[in-house]
């Protein structure tokens, strides 16, 4: 279990900061696990929120296409907004898909590398794959780029058994051309898709032996619901990485992390707190 220590958030009454208490309290702390994403809110909410939370982000992804139409100055506020609190930008799949289906990868990646993006997301969600693992960590490295590689179609329903065997190798030769980690697919609605079924319950089993083919640190669970947020956490644990959760779900998200939720408090996975010793009134 990866831990770390939380800024300090002073108390204004001048009393304990909320670290100290939550270190009297046992409360386990993390590096960010969470990515959550930009599906298109507006500059205000996404810089509110980085205020807000920006030392539980792993990262922020501008997701599906959305920021490429958006004005170009209300992107550029997200962008700096984020970097100033030192969160990597990832680009989501969707825009990768057409520029290669259009032949635009370079003019794609030039875009992303001068717009400061860290990382860009490969698939073929949607589209099938016109380039190759080297091709595109290559071209990607060469403007400075990481690339994160999503598993699973968007419109191919739920995982077999099979297909996640399929998705195991698949992965595989990504991580081995220099992807620096595996996405897998939920969509918007974690329901007869990906890991899920049609009722919107994780396949557990599936998702063992996905994690047993990858490896959970190089493995990125996408959770848009409360319900699939929870199921992976209480299934895999306080250091699995989410992304693809809304901005106003993060907090939730991460005190359901640390077993400070009614639903994870006590949970055997998730509310290991350090022992206290003695009592306060």
């Amino acid at each position: 279990m990866s831990q770390s220590t939380s800024r300090d958030q002073p108390i204004p009454s001048g009393g304990r900061d909320i670290s100290t208490h939550l270190g009297l309290l046992g409360v386990p702390s993390f590096q960010p696990r969470t990515v959550p994403f930009d599906p298109g809110y507006d500059p205000q909410t996404v810089v509110s929120h980085l205020a807000q939370s920006g030392h539980l982000m792993a990262g922020l992804k501008l997701s599906m296409t959305c920021w490429l139409i958006a004005d170009f100055r209300a992107t550029q506020a997200k962008i700096d907004a984020a970097k100033s609190q030192h969160i990597p930008l990832i680009a989501g799949g969707a825009a990768f898909e057409i520029a290669v289906q259009q032949g635009m990868l370079i003019s794609y990646l030039e875009l992303c590398g001068a717009l400061g993006i860290d990382c860009i997301e490969a698939g073929e969600g949607f589209t099938d794959l016109g380039v190759t693992a080297a091709e595109t960590v290559s071209l990607a490295h060469e403007r400075g780029q990481d690339v994160q590689f999503e598993l699973g179609r968007k419109h191919e329903g739920p995982f077999t058994r099979r297909r996640v065997m399929e998705l195991i190798q698949q992965g595989r030769e990504w991580l081995g051309a220099g992807a620096v980690r595996l996405v897998v697919e939920a969509r918007e609605s974690a329901a007869g898709v990906g890991l899920f079924d049609a009722e919107g319950e994780l396949r557990r089993e599936l998702t063992d032996l996905l994690v047993e083919g990858i490896s959970l640190e190089l493995l990125c669970f996408e959770a848009p619901s409360k319900a699939s947020q929870f199921a992976l956490l209480k299934h895999l644990g306080p250091d699995v990485l989410l992304s693809n959760v809304r901005l106003e779900e993060l907090l939730r998200v991460e005190i359901f992390r640390r077993g400070m939720h009614a639903d994870s408090y006590g949970d055997p996975r998730l509310g290991t707190w350090a022992p206290v010793s003695g009592y306060e009134l």
